[in-house]
């Protein structure tokens, strides 16, 4: 009987057959996603015009002059995109390794990683990409708890990852990612984190802080340097062990790198808070302005918190920090010699003087009904007994200290009493112009502006005081040529009744009360603020010359065309006042103050830009001979203690000459201003390239000190001036001209009044002379 031979197995078909069937269904594992996301399984998913311009709140940004970022409006995303040229290689190469070691070698869905996640259940990692995360970030949300939505979410971010990766480079993706993750505290993006944690732009991160923050993806809220230092502390550390893992670090660079602290440097972006806080403020308001009267082509209007505006500012960083730091150390110390005239024991009607019991009550009672309280409270409908008990009722509150860190204290008042707290307060304005051009440089418009939100540059408006004499002897030697070197006598002057507008006979009196009978020069007169001489002059040229000078000069306010404006009664704001001061440092022409000069959408189109307003006033002779004048007053006059060292024993200086001596020898054009009761301190002062202009005073009138040592500008505004200069001109990239004005070279008008000033050095040799020259 015949034999049959069995049929041997080829052993490999029965793994070539597995194979198969896997890989057919891994096939079909990828595709089903996408075969679902357009069947619309996968629920709504975004259009491709979207997936080519996926929207981002973006805030809009202040830049100073010199490239910093000021600050930024924003509703809920403080967000600026960073691109990937300006993100450093270390900042990458940790976000890669720790979050996507393959990610340049994938087109989306790591498959490696895939395979690993779903072979040991997440346990050694997740799979996610950077792409996917960045889908999640963009288009599907926070992952759900419910299982199968959690999966139909992983699926969309599949879809939505390779669609990305179609649309964009690696280097766009990684920083789309970056400037898209909430890093909390307002640190919405790479470039608010950068600044916010470390006070750095991102292109300056050290390797430890990019490690700091790529480790904060994991869960920026549980991962809160601020609330859990050594948890990320040793997060960082993971994503440096990472890097070396990888090989973008040595293991010696690891080794040390994991030993540094973290160094943070907080620096919180609110809109009450950092530099520039009153400018900023100003600028929301005129940005609002703005984008009513430009409106988009399809004619809907730009959103300043949404639309990544860039808005290029005049303001400069650094001077503008000098400017802070000089109103900071100042009135602290200004703020700390009131209070101790103030006492109840000095003064029972504290922070007041010479008031009686119900104009106190008067000024209090104003106060309630236009505070917050009293608003919110009627709006809600409460009635005016409820409101009016509210305000008698203790609560806790954080009030305005310079005594305290942050210059704040918890305290418990009555919401009465802290309006009464609030009014002790010396307020205080700054602003500093280059006349040439007319960019606003600093702005500072009060003490603090979480306290104190009155911007006192524009929309407070005080009595000038002397600071308004120059627009007489300016509107005087432009009419009658006279000359610096010009004499009039010191005698009481009078207009007589019925002349100028005026019903009265207008008899003003020297500060002092007293006339020396002699012949003064006009730089003399001005130099220590003689009134009998400003007198004269007002009525030669008439109120009416004097207003038309004023209103050429940028100035809006109230101006009654009467003679006693020759001495400073009408109310005039600092932003104004430095404008039309900075006509005589640009040889007669007033430039109006500019503090925007570009303004560009996100994509960088200009939207914006801005063209100078112009005017000529006077004539260079004109304007050189009143900076000769001026110059007068930082000479010999009320402005010399800028230049010269009296008695540094006295108290006065002591007490409140907050950084003297100044020993300033540079040419410097001032004047300054104190007007009655010594309610408002002015100091105007100009060098060549520019000009600033300082108020201190009461939020009332009748909060100021009572003595003229005190409460004289030399005193209140001055070091201010001299304390901020000293700044600027320590920082020698700030370029402030420390030359002489420029003089015309076929100047018709003299000014060398040489003898004259000699002679009247001589006869003011004493500190007494000197404090007493100009109120």
């Amino acid at each position: 009987m015949a034999t049959t031979k069995k049929k041997t197995k080829n052993p490999f078909l029965k793994f070539i057959k597995w194979f198969w069937i896997l890989f057919i269904c891994g096939v079909v594992l990828v595709a089903l996603p996408f075969l679902f996301a357009s069947w619309g399984l996968l629920g709504p998913m975004p259009e491709y015009e979207h997936l080519e311009n996926p929207e981002t709140n973006l805030a809009t940004e202040l830049i100073s002059a010199d490239g910093k970022t000021l600050g930024k409006y924003y509703l809920e995303d403080n967000r600026t995109p960073v691109p990937f040229d300006q993100l450093p290689d270390n900042l990458v190469n940790a976000l890669v390794a720790t979050e996507d070691a393959r990610f340049f070698d994938h087109a989306g869905i790591d498959a490696r990683g895939t395979i690993r996640a779903v072979a040991y259940l997440g346990s050694k990692g997740g799979a996610s990409t950077i792409s996917q995360q960045l889908a999640r970030q963009l288009f599907v949300g926070v992952r759900s708890r419910n299982k199968f939505e959690a999966i139909t979410q992983k699926l969309k971010e599949w879809v939505l990852a390779t669609r990305l990766e179609r649309n964009y480079t690696k280097e766009e993706i990684i920083a789309m990612y970056l400037n898209i993750y909430d890093f909390h505290y307002n640190a919405d993006g790479i470039r608010s984190a950068s600044r916010i944690y470390f006070g750095k732009e991102p292109k300056d991160l050290r390797i430890q802080e990019s490690a700091m923050l790529v480790g904060m993806l994991k869960n920026s809220s549980y991962y809160n340097p601020i609330r859990r230092e050594e948890l990320v502390f040793n997060r960082r550390n993971t994503v440096l062990a990472q890097m070396a893992k990888y090989g973008y670090i040595s293991e010696k660079e690891k080794d040390s790198l994991q030993k540094t602290k973290m160094d943070l440097n907080f620096n919180p972006e609110s809109h009450r808070e950092g530099l520039a806080t009153y400018f900023r403020m100003y600028m929301q308001r005129w940005l609002n302005q703005w984008v009513k009267d430009n409106p988009k082509l399809d004619g809907e209007k730009y959103n300043i918190y949404l639309d990544g505006l860039k808005v290029y500012t005049t303001i400069d960083s650094r001077m503008q920090h000098n400017a802070e730091m000089a109103v900071e150390a100042h009135m602290k110390k200004l703020q700390a010699e009131f209070f101790v005239q103030n006492t109840p024991e000095r003064n029972p009607t504290t922070p007041f003087l010479d008031l009686e019991k119900h104009e106190i009550d008067n000024i209090l009672e104003r106060a309630m009904k236009s505070s917050a309280r009293w608003r919110t409270m009627s709006r809600a409908g409460k009635s005016e007994s409820e409101i009016r008990a509210s305000f008698k009722k203790k609560t806790e509150m954080t009030v305005f200290d310079w005594n305290s860190d942050s210059y704040e204290k918890d305290t418990i008042l009555t919401p009465l009493d802290s309006i009464k707290y609030y009014k002790t307060f010396l307020r205080t304005a700054m602003m500093s112009m280059e006349p040439q051009t007319g960019h606003v440089k600093a702005w500072v418009g009060g003490i603090d502006y979480k306290h104190f939100q009155y911007d006192n540059v524009i929309q407070g408006a005080r009595q000038a005081g002397s600071t308004f004499k120059p627009f007489v002897y300016a509107a005087a030697i432009d009419q009658l040529r006279l000359s610096p070197c010009d004499s009039l006598p010191d005698t009481q002057y009078c207009i007589e009744p019925m002349k100028h507008g005026n019903i009265e006979a207008w008899c003003p009196k020297n500060s002092d009360g007293k006339y020396s009978g002699e012949k003064k020069t006009l730089k003399n007169a001005l130099a220590n603020s003689v009134n009998s001489i400003t007198a004269r002059l007002i009525d030669d040229v008439g109120p009416a010359s004097v207003v038309k000078m004023a209103r050429n000069m940028g100035i809006t306010k109230d101006l009654p065309e009467v003679p006693s404006i020759a001495l400073g009664t009408p109310d005039v704001n600092v932003y104004e006042m430095v404008g039309a001061y900075g006509t005589f440092a640009n040889q007669g022409v007033y430039v109006k103050p500019v503090m925007v000069t570009r303004i560009e959408d996100k994509h960088g189109t200009v939207l914006f830009e801005y063209v100078p307003e112009t005017k000529d006033v006077l004539s260079r002779d004109v304007a050189y001979a009143m900076l000769n004048l001026m110059e007068g007053v930082t000479q010999y006059g009320s402005g010399g203690r800028l230049r010269h060292s009296y008695n540094k024993n006295s108290r006065v200086y002591k007490e409140i000459m907050t950084g003297y001596p100044y020993n300033l020898t540079n040419p410097i054009a001032g004047k300054t201003g104190t007007t009655q009761n010594q309610s408002d301190g002015w100091f105007m002062g100009i060098v060549p390239n520019l000009v600033t202009g300082v108020w201190v005073g009461g939020e009332e009138r009748a909060t100021h000190f009572r003595s003229l040592s005190y409460g004289q500008a030399a005193s209140m505004a001055l070091p201010i001036w001299g304390l901020y200069m000293k700044a600027n001109y320590d920082n020698e990239e700030l370029a402030i001209s420390k030359s002489a004005f420029d003089k015309p070279s076929d100047l018709s008008i003299n000014v060398d009044c040489t003898k004259v000033v000699k002679e009247l050095t001589e006869d003011m040799d004493t500190d007494d002379d000197l404090d007493d020259l100009d109120f």
